[in-house]
Order: structure tokens, then C-alpha cells, then sequence
């Protein structure tokens, strides 16, 4: 029989629209005016923290909707902005620098939502506020340290083939390995010997009996493409690891690196965490070295001179047992004397080399160095910054046992700085160190300004649309209206839903463009339905002919278009993808809301009225 509903029809518009609705109520609940407040280096967030925060703020009149201590951090609520900024002047001054406070915007969604996963829309930059950093990879840095690891390899090589050498030296200037040897004779073994072991490298016969170890055009071009695409990843990792929800991180040119961190205001921990080459070293204590000696300015060939936390000198080996890049996990904790200290977990080949580096040394101390890079105040000849290779011995232990692919690392102040070098380590060491080039704080005023004038334009492009169409089309009309309020509202329950969606400002005017597509469906249709009326149709007859014949139409339309936003999506970056992704979704929601929801509608209303007259 024509025009007759089943009743799967009504069940899955129930069980579609329900679930929309269920999940893009989250929205209606406005985020909370926050501050985020964590301890850096050698500090920890307790309980009494916590209570003098909450002091401090009561005493100033600061009204406050909750401060909680979760996740060794504080989370503060505030009714306004402007509570919220006096409180992190507060903050500030009351903790110090061993904290660091960051604004932030806590969701909002009751509890029994959030038990479901039904959580609000995630919001971009331009509508959420936050930070933007264009970061830039130090590729001398990158190129400097696999020159070093490789002196160290080829010194190994040469060992294990039983080729003689006078020295091995990494010239960091000319980006070379210069291997002196002994006999003319090992000239030609070790060229051999390294070119069989290395073939992206070239190997060339100097003077005075050495070999020269060049990069070539392929190697050096993996090496930039590896030192980008792994400090992509490892920023990736730091970024979850601090819980900045919906972050954009991608690359930018050959050399650099934007990241955006929607929600965060204050840099100074993002920075903390993004910016900090933090790695280890494990490298055995030199115990035949004379401290004062090397103090003074004498160290031997095969050692190096550090300090310890408290400035004191110790003495290393030069040769370094293993380096953080094979560490794969990392969790504080602490001792059986209740100390804070980080485990470690190895990748096979470091857990190897640890092995065979401890078998030999049981007894003996081994020392841990932490190093980072910082940037300084001066510039080099192309203007770019010049950073500072920081390095301290955090901690010295003596080897019981044969160590594997897990230890354990002590001597760290606080059970913060733990968890911070666990960061750290566990999203892993960067390839290369990275300048922060460009810097933009996007207020939540702005981002408030930028929703509200979005939120107008769907406004009154919708009461548009919609008095058009109960003018023109009378009841068809108000049918239209109401599948167009729930195409808004399945668009915004399944953006909600999906995980990678972010709703910015271009993706809202990908909604208002939706909204005005939306109806045009209903348009053919209800053309359609006047035509076959006009040609002597009845009602029944007209409203099953012009859906039928409508949709061919309306399918080949909305595909061309929804092709075009997938080739934005794919191509685009940014602003753009936004949109595509709104348009994208709102021409799926469109047919789905103008075809079935309004067929259905009118085909409980009049898909069985006698005659020929439509109120359309």
C-alpha cells in the first residue's frame, strides 16, 4: 500500500534521533572557568596544598564552585573569568616558582552523561582559546649527535673486526668521522670492514693514513625527514601524556613543527613539557680518576667531568653504556625506603646492552646524567637560537647485579620531579632539540566572541530558511522546519560522538551552509509533489511519486558535493579541514532528515488523504 510507514521506519528514527539528542545534550552545559595548578622540578601537589589554595581564595572574596587535587594536580572552578584571573595572580604569588598555574575551561557535563562517554563538542582554537607555538627542529643538533653515536659504533666495529686504529674522532664542523689508523694496510681493512656495516655512508681514504666518513645527499635527507617525523610523534605522546583534550599537531615545511592546545592558556607548562629535550644517560664512574685533577682543567682522553645535584664533580667514562632513546617505558614510584624513584623498562637491544656493560662492572658505581637543551640569548650566524646543553648526574649507584631491560633510577628530590622526568621519558627523548619560534595566546573572550557571533549567524540564517518555507510551502513547510531542527540536532550529536571531530570557527559556517542545503531537498520534493498534483495526480499518488523521483536527483547533487568536501578534507589543513568535516557530516544528517524524517511526517499525515490537495 503506498504511503504506509512501517514500523522499522519509526523505530530507527526514534532510536537515531534519541540517541542524538542524548548525545549532544553535554553542549547545553557551558564549560567552567578553570585553573590547573601542578608542581614543576623538585615539588609536589598535596592535600595541604590544596587547603591553602582554597584559603587564599576565600580570603579575597574569590568565589569558587569546587577545588579538588586529582591526578597530583589541582583543579579550581570559578563562576567567571574574571575570578579566574584574580585567582591565578593568587596562585602565583602564593605558591611560587615551584608551581605552575594554567588557565583552563573544565567541561561541565553532569556525571551520569559522562558515565555514557557523552561528552560536549570539542572546540578549536579560534573557539575555545588557547595556545599556539610554531616549533623548530635544531637539525646541527640532530645531525651532531648521530656524528657522535657513530664514533662510538665504528670505534666497536673496528674492535670486533680486529682492525687496528690510532683514534676515532666525530669533526662536528665538517660533519665527518675522521678513523686514524695504524698501517697502511688498515687503511683498506677498515674501509672495507665499515662500508659493509654502513652503506648509506661514504667512505673515502685521507691523508696520513685515515679514513673520512661522510654523510651522503640520501642519508642526510632520512636524517631530517626521522629527526621531524619522531619529534612529531614524541610531542604527540607529551601532549596526552599532559591531558590537553583535541590538540592539533602536525608539520609544518621541512623544519618545523605547529602545535595547538586548544582550552590551555598558560604556556609555561605546555612549555615545560613540549619544549624540554629531557633524556638519560648511563654511563660507569671513573674510578681511577684524580677529581681535583680533572677539576683543574686535566681530564683524561676517555673521561669527562660533570656535577652532581649539589655541585660536586664526578668523573665519568666517556663511554656511554646506553642512551634514553631505547627506554619504551617510564612510571615513578617509590623505594622500600619510601623515596621517589622512576622505573625504567628497555627496548631488547638497549636491554641487551645494558646487560653486557653491567656484567662485567658488578660492584662498581654507575652514574645517571640528565640532559636537556635550553635555549639562550644568543644567536647564531642564520639568527637562529642558540641552545645550551645542560648536564647533571642525578643519581650514583653501585651495580649489585646484572642489570636488564629493567631498573630502576634514585636521587631524585621530590616524587613531582618523578613523575615529571616519567613524562618525559615514557613519551621519549626528542631526536633533536626544537625552538619555539612563534608563540599566540588566544583568550577564552575571544573564543567566547567568536561562538556567540557564530551562534547568530546559524541563528538567523535558520529563522530564515525557516520563514521561507512556511510561507511558500504553508504545513509542507513547518514539516521541512522540524526536520531541519532535527538535522541540527543529529549534526551536532554525532560531532559530539565522534572522537577526532573539532569544531571551529570556518566548521561553523560549514553548519550555517548546511542549514540552508538542508531544506533544498525538501525543495525538489515538495516541486516535485506540485508537479504531479498539477498533472492530475492524487494526494496519495503525488507524495509517493515526488519522493521516489526526487531522490535521484537529490543523491547525485549532494554526492558531487560531498566529494568536494572530501577532497577538502584530505588536501587541507587546519581552518579548512574544520569545514569539510561540518559539511561533510551536515550533508549525510540532510538527506537522512529530508528524505526519511519528512517522508515520514507527511506520510502520517496525508499519505492517506482522498483528493487532490496538498497544503503545500
Amino acid at each position: 500500500m503506498l504511503n504506509q510507514n512501517s514500523i522499522w521506519r519509526y523505530l530507527i528514527v526514534f532510536l537515531v534521533m534519541s540517541v542524538s539528542m542524548l548525545y549532544a545534550l553535554p553542549n547545553i552545559y557551558p564549560s567552567d572557568p578553570s585553573l590547573q595548578i601542578s608542581a614543576i622540578r623538585g615539588a609536589e601537589v598535596s592535600p595541604e596544598t590544596v587547603t591553602q589554595v582554597s584559603d587564599a581564595f576565600a580570603k579575597q572574596n574569590i568565589q569558587v564552585k569546587s577545588v579538588e587535587l586529582a591526578k597530583g594536580q589541582i583543579l579550581a572552578r570559578f563562576l567567571s573569568t574574571e575570578d579566574q584571573l584574580k585567582a591565578r595572580e593568587i596562585a602565583d604569588t602564593l605558591l611560587g616558582d615551584k608551581f605552575v598555574s594554567a588557565l583552563n575551561l573544565a567541561p561541565a557535563t553532569p556525571a551520569w552523561l559522562d558515565s555514557i562517554g557523552a561528552a560536549p563538542m570539542k572546540l578549536g582554537l579560534d573557539l575555545r582559546g588557547g595556545v599556539h607555538f610554531l616549533m623548530e627542529v635544531d637539525m646541527k643538533t640532530a645531525i651532531d649527535k648521530n656524528i657522535n653515536d657513530l664514533e662510538q659504533i665504528y670505534k666497536s666495529d673496528l674492535r670486533d673486526a680486529k682492525v687496528r686504529y690510532a683514534s676515532v674522532r666525530a669533526d662536528l664542523v665538517k660533519q665527518q668521522v675522521v678513523i686514524t689508523l695504524r698501517k697502511t694496510e688498515d687503511v683498506a681493512a677498515a674501509i672495507k670492514v665499515l662500508s659493509a656495516k654502513d652503506k648509506e655512508m661514504t667512505f673515502a681514504e685521507g691523508p696520513d693514513l685515515t679514513v673520512i666518513a661522510s654523510f651522503s645527499e640520501q642519508r642526510l635527507k632520512a636524517l631530517r625527514e626521522d629527526a621531524v617525523a619522531q619529534n612529531i610523534t614524541i610531542i604527540r605522546n607529551r601532549v596526552n601524556a599532559i591531558g590537553v583534550a583535541e590538540p592539533l599537531v602536525q608539520r609544518q615545511g621541512a623544519e618545523r613543527i605547529v602545535v595547538q592546545l586548544p582550552g590551555v592558556q598558560d604556556t609555561a607548562r605546555a612549555k615545560e613539557i613540549l619544549g624540554a629535550t629531557a633524556t638519560l644517560e648511563f654511563r660507569l664512574v671513573d674510578e681511577n680518576a684524580d677529581v681535583q685533577s680533572a677539576v683543574a682543567g686535566r681530564v683524561a682522553p676517555n673521561a669527562e667531568l660533570f656535577l652532581d645535584r649539589g655541585g660536586n664533580p664526578v668523573v665519568l667514562q666517556k663511554k656511554v653504556i646506553l642512551t634514553g632513546n631505547h627506554i619504551v617505558g617510564a612510571a615513578s614510584g617509590f623505594d622500600e625506603y619510601s623515596r621517589p624513584q622512576v622505573n625504567i623498562d628497555l627496548d631488547a637491544k638497549g636491554g641487551n646492552s645494558m646487560s653486557a656493560a653491567t656484567k662485567n662492572a658488578i660492584g662498581k658505581p654507575m652514574a645517571t646524567v640528565f640532559i636537556e637543551y635550553k635555549p639562550t640569548d644568543k644567536k647564531d650566524a642564520n639568527g637562529k637560537t642558540i641552545l645550551e646543553k645542560k648536564q647533571e648526574v642525578v643519581s650514583v649507584a653501585t651495580i649489585q647485579a646484572v642489570l636488564g631491560r629493567s631498573f630502576r633510577i634514585t636521587g631524585l628530590d621530590a616524587p613531582g620531579e618523578a613523575q615529571n622526568l616519567a613524562v618525559l621519558l615514557r613519551a621519549g627523548a626528542l631526536i633533536a632539540p626544537i625552538l619555539i619560534v612563534e608563540e599566540r595566546t588566544i583568550g577564552p573572550s575571544l573564543g567566547k566572541e567568536n561562538i556567540e557571533l557564530g551562534m547568530n549567524a546559524i541563528m538567523w540564517g535558520m529563522l530564515a530558511v525557516v520563514g521561507f518555507m512556511v510561507l511558500y510551502y504553508k504545513w509542507f513547510g513547518v514539516v521541512a522546519n522540524i526536520a531541519l531542527a532535527a538535522n541540527v540536532v543529529l549534526l551536532i550529536g554525532v560531532m559530539s560522538m565522534i572522537p577526532g571531530a573539532t569544531l571551529t570557527l570556518p566548521g561553523m559556517a560549514g553548519i550555517v551552509l548546511t542549514v540552508g542545503m538542508a531544506v533544498d531537498a525538501n525543495v525538489l520534493i515538495f516541486e516535485r509533489i506540485r508537479e504531479e498534483l498539477a498533472s492530475g495526480r492524487s494526494a496519495i499518488q503525488a507524495i509517493h511519486e515526488g519522493y521516489d523521483r526526487a531522490f535521484a536527483t537529490i543523491f547525485d547533487s549532494n554526492l558531487t558535493t560531498l566529494l568536494v568536501a572530501l577532497i577538502l578534507f584530505g588536501i587541507g589543513t587546519g581552518p579548512v579541514k574544520g569545514f569539510a568535516v561540518t559539511l561533510a557530516l551536515g550533508i549525510l544528517t540532510s538527506i537522512f532528515t529530508a528524505v526519511v524524517i519528512t517522508r515520514l511526517i507527511i506520510n502520517a499525515v496525508w499519505g492517506q488523504r482522498r483528493g487532490s490537495e496538498l497544503p503545500v
